[in-house]
């Protein structure tokens, strides 16, 4: 049955003859085919959320629901592909309308011409189950993707092919009980319901970022959820790009929800540019984009997320570790905010829906560490940037999301002006992972890599308590002990957590050079400490020669990290010949 058009607001359209409509239905809205989602239902009227321009619309236009809710095709091609917000593929866009996107365009998420080569890695007659891998398909050179039994299906093989085969074509047919099921490339799934584990699985090990001031202070673990909140400028979505590339995920999904175009830009001209560290291949051979900047439709912005992190559960599912990088949920909240004003429901704090946080809830809680259907252990980690206006973290999309996530990364101002990245703030940032990693570091790094770690973070705060003092009364009235503080702090600032974003080699620091930085730093540190309690006095500690080659630790190469043992012998030697020289005197 069709409806007809009484109210337009915006992207809100309200139809009335809706008998029958469910919520979250799927609309075409007018004879532009405008795609929309039913969000409310009062009798037989039904408010529509469209997701692309509604200027033209007017009373009396035709709704055609297709009762069917907003679903993503899920299938090979999905890797390398940039998609908008309701995954409808922008290339495919692109070579139908051109460089302008026109609304009503009917774009497939996948190339449905396109030959993929299946090779079936189970037999004729073969007893499966749901989630158990019935071929595979070479996606990438890096993303090997797998053909899955459907959820709930039980049974025997009745036929499977070997060839090439476009997305729609059926592979294979599984007969059950009561059915025959034809299995092909490709399958849909609804973006707001999650895909079926087996069991969530507690986390045990972490994903290494490269960034030292991540992954030695505030790590994030394999199938968790971490926040960036932090005010404009402060590098947001640096260090989501920085994480993007060099994290060792499997599949990257970089999700730019109402992020700004030139910014958008910046990633779809410099990813097929970068080289994935671990395989040595273009970094979008393992990558799926998602975009939805701010120009773009604001109603698609709240699809856009969901869009992400489905894609993510599915190559979760192929038991790969995935991490989504959601940019930035403020601008995800604001979308969901209008809609709410819209349809005139009562606001909550600053005019946000009363169900902000359960929404923002079932985000999150799709992330993971699991077992699959398949039987197989992959995760989802999600990380997702908070832009408070003003930098004010008591705002309601922060706090919200601080209520359910374990790692913070609180982005300092003060930090990205003295041109420190990343900019996170060690004074307010945290994990509440690191009690699960603790085995994992004592068994891949030093045993005492979280001492030193704690200890570290202790002369950090030390500094902050005597910049107070210094600030009042100056540098001089300190003693030496604080005096070596100060100066020991400024190297873990300046020589371990700084890191060159645009240097090959500080870009990136693998775990186990970032054990032997802290080693070296925590020795200079604990001889300057024992040096100052024999007699020694700041001025003599400044002048370790040594020092200086501290600073030059990040700049060593990944194969040649004995330097850095090498620093550590220097250091004890200099401070071995200040001993020696004091004697002599």
């Amino acid at each position: 049955m069709q409806g007809k058009i009484i109210k337009v607001s915006g992207a809100l359209v309200v139809a009335d003859n809706m008998v029958g409509a469910k919520l979250f239905d799927v609309c075409l809205v007018s004879d532009k085919k405008l795609v929309g989602e039913i969000i409310e239902i009062h009798g037989s009227k039904a408010s529509i959320e469209v997701y692309e321009n509604t200027d033209g619309l007017k009373l009396g236009d035709v709704v055609e629901n297709t009762q069917k809710p907003l679903s993503i095709k899920l299938g090979p091609g999905l890797i390398g592909n940039v998609l908008d917000g309701i995954g409808r593929s922008l290339k495919n866009i692109y070579e139908s309308v051109g460089d302008r996107i026109k609304t009503g365009v009917d774009a497939q998420t996948l190339n449905e011409e396109k030959k993929w080569k299946f090779t079936p890695l189970k037999k004729l007659n073969d007893e499966v189950c749901e989630g158990q891998v019935l071929g595979s398909v070479l996606e990438s050179q890096i993303i090997t993707h797998k053909i899955l039994v459907p959820q709930g299906v039980f049974g025997k093989i009745t036929q499977i092919k070997r060839g090439e085969f476009n997305i729609n074509d059926v592979v294979v047919k599984i007969k059950t009980k009561n059915q025959f099921v034809n299995v092909c490339l490709s399958s849909f799934w609804p973006i707001r319901i999650k895909r079926p584990i087996k069991k969530k699985i507690e986390v045990s090990q972490p994903i290494t970022t490269g960034q030292r001031v991540i992954d030695t202070f505030f790590p994030l673990a394999r199938g968790g959820v971490a926040a960036i909140p932090g005010p404009f400028g402060s590098g947001k979505t640096v260090v989501q790009h920085q994480l993007a590339k060099w994290c060792d995920a499997d599949v990257v999904v970089y999700v730019g929800c109402g992020e700004r175009g030139n910014e958008m830009t910046d990633v779809l001209n410099e990813f097929p540019t970068l080289i994935d560290p671990k395989t040595n291949r273009p970094l979008m051979e393992k990558t799926i984009l998602v975009a939805n900047t701010s120009d773009m439709p604001v109603a698609a912005r709240e699809a856009s997320i969901y869009t992400g992190i489905t894609i993510a559960e599915y190559y979760r599912d192929m038991g790969y570790n995935v991490i989504v990088m959601a940019d930035s949920t403020s601008r995800w909240a604001e979308a969901l905010r209008e809609m709410s004003g819209r349809l005139e429901e009562i606001p909550g704090e600053e005019g946000y829906p009363a169900y902000l946080g359960s929404r923002l809830a079932s985000f999150y809680e799709r992330a993971g560490n699991v077992l699959t259907l398949g039987g197989e252990n992959a995760s989802v980690s999600c990380v997702g940037a908070v832009s408070p206006q003003g930098g004010d973290l008591s705002e309601p999309v922060s706090q919200a999301t601080l209520r359910i996530v374990k790692v913070f990364w609180g982005l300092s101002s003060s930090l990205a002006y003295k041109r420190h990245f990343p900019a996170i703030d060690w004074l307010i940032s945290y994990s509440s992972y690191v009690p699960n990693l603790k085995g994992f570091y004592q068994n891949n790094l030093s045993y005492d890599f979280l001492e030193r770690k704690n200890y570290v973070m202790k002369i950090l705060q030390e500094e902050k308590e005597l910049d107070d003092v210094v600030s009042l009364m100056g540098f001089d009235v300190l003693g030496d002990k604080d005096k070596t503080t100060l100066l020991i702090a400024q190297i873990i600032r300046e020589d371990y957590l700084h890191q060159n974003a645009f240097d090959e080699t500080d870009t990136f620091s693998s775990l186990k050079k970032q054990d032997k930085m802290l080693k070296c730093i925590c020795e200079f540190a604990k001889l300057a400490y024992m040096a100052v309690e024999s007699g020694k006095v700041y001025e003599q500690i400044l002048s370790i020669p040594s020092r200086s080659l501290i600073g030059k630790m990040k700049y060593i190469k990944e194969d040649e990290l004995e330097k850095i043992d090498t620093i550590i012998s220097q250091i004890s030697s200099d401070f071995l010949s200040l001993n020696s020289k004091e004697e002599e005197e």
